[in-house]
């Protein structure tokens, strides 16, 4: 087992990663929460695989267990959702000295972490992804959110969990594609950090070899993840990094409507904001052929869809990178050496047109 210790301004907490922990999920909740009610949030995918199995556990360790189910798919981080669990929180007479564990991927962490966090001013909450994309991303650093009509991630707060359980071994009831979705942040976070991990990545030629590294690729992820909001958890500077790859991939995935999965609109993100910092000369054009490589040997796209650059720009003034009226991009000069660099909202769109014009 990997143990890798937050210490926020606020809160002090582990986040620890065992193959077939979801067996034990019991006991590891003991050592964080007392006896209590706790409502396990999942969705229509995940509660079919694991909802009974958790149940069973938490019940055995002396719970008393709620399963509150949502649809599956990024429709249910809406409002409506929020509503419906915070109704059933409030009719099950939920009080501030019970708590909610997020069973599920990123929606579901983002949905019910949201919820957990203003169900009255905040209750107790443990993360317990079962995406690779949630385990590597979603379910670290304490972002909660849900969308609005005009982007991703509008309403939302920073929260941490007690505690956060990642179990490897469930990896092997997703699809292919969600695999190599959970791998695309992990390229982000290794072209951040650079050195060994980076290196490492060389072993993963296709989307079978995912599976046997994946201990090691979610504990380098989560522990560079951890370094980083414990540094800024509010994301008022470096943590500002993190979004690598998401400024153009938000929109995207934004303008897909629902063809490209979250990932999948990353690994668009990373390779289109390589190349457009090197048509504006501010990084080397190798490097966007060598992160592309990285994506494209699991199967993920990297070419921009057939959008408007000016559609693009429309929904990046919405973003919540946005400070005054410059949105704030990262880019790499080199693997391993991450900047910040503010672009005028009014620019967007010529900026945009550059990146198309080299696609």
């Amino acid at each position: 087992m990997t143990n890798i210790e937050v210490k926020t301004r606020v809160k002090q907490y582990q986040i620890k990663i065992m193959i077939d922990s979801l067996h034990h999920l019991g006991t590891l909740v003991t050592k964080v929460w007392c006896a209590r009610q706790v409502a396990v949030v999942t969705d229509t995918n995940v509660g079919p695989y694991y909802a009974k199995l958790v149940t069973d556990e938490l019940t055995a360790a002396g719970f008393k267990v709620r399963v509150m189910t949502v649809p599956a798919g990024e429709a249910s981080k809406s409002w409506s959702q929020v509503q419906s669990l915070i109704d059933q929180l409030s009719a099950a007479h939920f009080s501030r000295s019970d708590g909610v564990i997020a069973l599920g991927g990123g929606v579901v962490g983002d949905l019910a972490g949201f919820v957990a966090s203003i169900y009255m001013r905040g209750i107790a909450l443990i993360q317990v992804p079962t995406s690779l994309l949630a385990q590597v991303d979603s379910s670290v650093g304490g972002k909660t959110a849900i969308d609005l009509p005009t982007g991703k991630n509008l309403v939302g707060s920073f929260y941490q969990p007690d505690l956060v359980v990642i179990d490897p071994a469930i990896l092997v009831t997703l699809p292919p594609r969600m695999l190599a979705e959970g791998y695309g942040e992990i390229v982000k976070c290794a072209a951040l950090v650079g050195g060994d991990f980076w290196q490492s990545l060389q072993q993963i030629t296709s989307v079978a070899a995912i599976l046997p590294a994946a201990p090691d690729l979610i504990a380098a992820s989560v522990a560079f993840k951890a370094r980083v909001v414990m540094a800024d958890e509010h994301e008022q500077g470096q943590r500002q990094l993190l979004n690598f790859g998401h400024t153009i991939g938000h929109a995207v995935e934004l303008l897909a409507d629902g063809q490209l999965m979250h990932g999948e609109a990353v690994a668009i993100g990373l390779v289109q904001v390589c190349r457009l910092f090197a048509a504006h000369g501010l990084a080397p054009t190798s490097l966007t052929s060598t992160l592309k490589a990285r994506l494209m040997a699991v199967g993920l796209p990297t070419e921009l869809p057939p959008i408007a650059p000016q559609a693009v720009a429309a929904v990046m003034q919405h973003d919540k990178k946005v400070h005054g009226t410059a949105l704030t991009w990262v880019y790499l000069s080199a693997v391993g050496q991450p900047h910040l660099y503010p672009i005028a909202v009014t620019d967007l769109a010529t900026w945009m047109g550059d990146l198309w014009s080299v696609s």
